[in-house]
């Protein structure tokens, strides 16, 4: 199916005002986590009655965190368990994980965005490993890399079928994705999380990870967060975690190079070697 007979199909919503694509909710826990996560003066009991708020939530949570992705000795069986053997940050980066399965829910039943959901996996689990590396918050990184690509999750919340179809039939790079998003949607899924870190009131950090992960490094040195997602979501694809079957990916060897010398030093990872880490770890989370 071509972008332009998917368009057609969309009705009205590439001609839409913003207001009007009726966005859905992310699941309210999940957001309730990330917000208090940017205040200092949180109390870890608060975090906890948060989670525990919803069962069905708290329980799926518990499940990851007893899986063979953290292998706990003991198994957890409450959330303030949880939390003294794992820790806050990391429970907060599991919350996230699952509010995104959860997000896309039945739109998971197409192929398209199971390959969607592992990208972002991929995409967490070599920020985190990039950020332990270098000076950068792992727990953070995680957390940003499930999330850099939330508009992208939105626009498959809102036409499942369509978007996957997309998807299915686009060759090219992100950057051209990003094209036949706008001629589909009217807005492209970088726009789309951009304006969600706002309506969701999420720690203004997330913005530059969700908008700008598709744009080229900047040629100043820097190293923040947003940086090191564009090179993790960029690796994610090299080893096999491409958003799309047909990406245009670029070779691992130079995105290696796109390191500043200590992250690239200390990562030591090649492609076959990081891609059965992270083929495990999905596995372990996809079991539960």
């Amino acid at each position: 199916m071509g972008v332009a007979e998917i368009s057609e199909r969309s009705g009205q919503a590439a001609t839409q005002p913003w207001a009007y694509l009726h966005l859905p909710p992310f699941p309210q826990v999940a957001v309730r986590v990330l917000q208090l996560a940017n205040n200092e003066n949180v109390q870890l009991h608060q975090l906890c009655d948060l989670i525990s708020s919803d069962p069905a939530f708290a329980s799926e949570v518990l499940t990851v965190a007893n899986s063979l992705l953290y292998a706990p000795r003991y198994p957890s069986t409450s959330i303030l368990q949880a939390v003294a053997v794992l820790g806050a940050n990391t429970l907060q980066g599991m919350c996230v994980t699952v509010g995104v399965r959860a997000y896309l829910g039945k739109a998971m039943s197409y192929p398209a965005m199971r390959n969607l959901w592992r990208h972002n996996l991929a995409c967490a689990m070599i920020a985190e490993r990039l950020a332990e590396a270098g000076f950068n918050d792992k727990d953070t990184a995680y957390t940003s890399g499930i999330l850099h690509d939330v508009g992208r999750m939105a626009l498959a919340v809102i036409q499942p079928k369509g978007y996957a179809a997309l998807l299915d039939a686009h060759h090219g790079t992100d950057a051209t994705l990003l094209d036949a998003e706008r001629e589909l949607f009217g807005w492209d899924h970088c726009e789309t999380g951009r304006q969600l870190i706002g309506d969701w009131k999420l720690p203004d950090n997330l913005e530059a990870v969700v908008a700008d992960h598709h744009l080229p490094r900047r040629n100043d040195g820097a190293w923040d967060m947003a940086e090191l997602m564009k090179v993790s979501c960029a690796m994610a694809s090299a080893v096999g975690y491409a958003a799309f079957s047909a990406c245009e990916t670029t070779a691992f060897a130079d995105l290696l190079e796109q390191l500043p010398a200590r992250e690239r030093w200390l990562f030591r990872a090649d492609a076959e070697m990081l891609r059965g880490q992270i083929e495990e770890s999905i596995h372990a989370i996809e079991s539960v």
